[in-house]
């Protein structure tokens, strides 16, 4: 965006990035846009609804004539809303990545980055995003190469981001995962990017989640535990608070079971849900044999 004035969708980009989502929503009446800086701004909010769970309003909004990357995010919202509309919402995703005309287009290739993501198909999710070409792609192979255990790849991915603009959002949120994955004195860094968002932004779930997640790995659990609260009271079903709120109330020796509940019921795909559902399998089993 250099040399051509200031960026029209910053704020709401920003918003949506810190994971301010019913913010970006009321201020997306971004006025004098260019098409497809409107229709950046429609995939923006669009996707804040969905962050927000609300996939139906998404799925029924968005119709056929609509535009490449909203037809992604309509795919997005169908894939989540639901595990029945999974499969219809893969097929989806590879005839439009399958269109020559059109496979390329940067938000496509990074719905399904995501959905790969998710169906922890780590190699598929690359094979859409690896090219990178905008930051969130970036940020996202970051996060998958951080899956996959690769933090020497996660940081190439990061140099890269940094080389564009160091102190972009995304690139300072990427640098705390990094950080958060390698451990070590990286921790302390990784929990003072969180708390410099906390003094520039307003609080959210996202920010929240990552300075408890910094106070966990350095054995803080009581700071950890009044952050995640403060989350939860953001929103009583977001799911990476919930899941936060069951390893740090079993390190307080606290009672973690409404929480892992909670979770169960707004998100029964989340890892920990199914660690916890493979764990009593394994339990009831050993009990078997016992007796």
């Amino acid at each position: 965006m250099a040399g051509s004035g200031p960026d029209p969708l910053f704020g709401l980009r920003n918003n949506f990035y810190i994971g301010a989502y019913q913010a970006a929503i009321n201020n997306s009446d971004v006025p004098n846009l260019s098409q497809d800086d409107a229709v950046e701004r429609d995939t923006l909010v669009y996707r804040s609804y969905i962050a927000l769970s609300s996939y139906q309003l998404v799925i029924n909004e968005i119709d056929a004539s609509a535009a490449t990357p909203l037809q992604a995010v309509k795919l997005l919202a169908l894939y989540l809303a639901s595990h029945d509309n999974k499969e219809a919402a893969i097929a989806g995703l590879h005839e439009l990545l399958g269109d020559p005309a059109i496979g390329s287009n940067p938000i496509l290739r990074l719905i399904a980055g995501i959905v790969f993501t998710h169906e922890q198909d780590y190699n598929e999710a690359l094979k859409h995003t690896n090219a990178g070409g905008t930051m969130e792609l970036h940020a996202l192979n970051v996060q998958i190469l951080i899956k996959m255990h690769r933090s020497d790849y996660a940081e190439k991915q990061l140099r890269i981001m940094q080389q564009v603009d160091e102190d972009h959002t995304l690139t300072q949120l990427a640098s705390a995962w990094l950080n958060l994955a390698v451990g070590g004195s990286k921790i302390q860094e990784a929990y003072l990017i969180y708390q410099d968002f906390s003094e520039k932004y307003q609080m959210t779930s996202l920010i929240l989640n990552g300075k408890a997640v910094c106070c966990m790995h350095m054995g803080n659990f009581d700071e950890a535990e009044t952050l995640l609260l403060e989350a939860l009271n953001k929103d009583a079903k977001d799911p990476e608070t919930l899941a936060n709120l069951v390893v740090c109330s079993l390190h307080l020796g606290k009672p973690s079971t409404r929480y892992l509940n909670q979770l169960k019921l707004s998100n029964p795909e989340h890892t920990l849900v199914k660690r916890a559902a493979s764990a009593e399998e394994s339990f009831d089993r050993a009990v078997q044999t016992v007796a």
